[in-house]
């Protein structure tokens, strides 16, 4: 996935969840955070960041964040970005599936919505996608702040395996250099625990780093998921 039309940013305060005051062409604009996770290890002041500009001249905020270098390293944090990796993944080069005869985003099941409905290799298949911005000590995790409505997908998929579904959650990391993937046991015990309960129910857990680049991302490659928290 490319990103058109990019701007390079000095990241100074974060107004609220979805504006943040960076300096970019020499003025201070107010600036669409494209994330509204905590996000406290990588949106700090005076960081690098990259935005894209809006072709809308009627919308109040002409600038997106996307991305932020944390050192040398850059962190996509466009919350839209993972779904559309993933569709693209799936309709390309991807071993996942052998068969994918439909891909069907926006899916409701009981009183969830998720992200995909996938018929492939024979099977009925829910998907969803979490996107992961968090990285400490080669580990990356999810979540960064406490996520009632992740708890809520994770029984639910586990209740549509009972109906004969399979299901599937896939977390992809906005970043390279993770070399395993674990739930956050600190920030929410709950939900690492959830994840080890549909492990157990049949539910498929997958986590794909990507490739980040200033204007381009795009997933790379499988990594291993690690759920105890010792």
């Amino acid at each position: 996935m490319n990103y058109p039309n990019i701007h390079h940013g000095i990241f100074i305060k974060r107004l609220n969840r979805f504006v943040a005051e960076i300096r970019v062409n020499g003025l201070t604009e107010r600036c669409h955070v494209k994330n509204t996770g905590r996000l406290g290890e990588l949106l700090l002041p005076g960081a690098e960041v990259l935005l894209t500009k809006t072709d809308n001249p009627n919308r109040t905020t002409q600038f997106d964040l996307v991305s932020v270098y944390k050192g040398n390293q850059l962190f996509n944090i466009d919350s839209q970005m993972p779904n559309k990796l993933y569709s693209e993944w799936l309709k390309g080069n991807c071993s996942l599936y052998s068969n994918l005869s439909l891909l069907r985003p926006e899916t409701r099941y009981k009183n969830s919505r998720f992200d995909f409905y996938l018929d492939a290799d024979g099977k009925k298949i829910f998907t969803e996608v979490k996107g992961v911005t968090l990285l400490k000590d080669g580990t990356a995790y999810f979540p960064d702040a406490p996520t009632l409505r992740g708890l809520k997908h994770i029984n639910e998929l586990i209740a549509s395996r009972e109906e004969g579904y399979d299901a599937c959650i896939v977390f992809i990391l906005q970043m390279k250099g993770a070399l395993r993937f674990s739930p956050n046991h600190q920030t929410q015990p709950e939900f690492a625990k959830a994840l080890r309960t549909a492990l157990k129910a049949g539910v498929r857990l997958l986590a794909l780093d990507c490739i980040v680049k200033e204007n381009f991302i795009m997933i790379d490659k499988e990594i291993d998921i690690v759920l105890s928290d010792n």
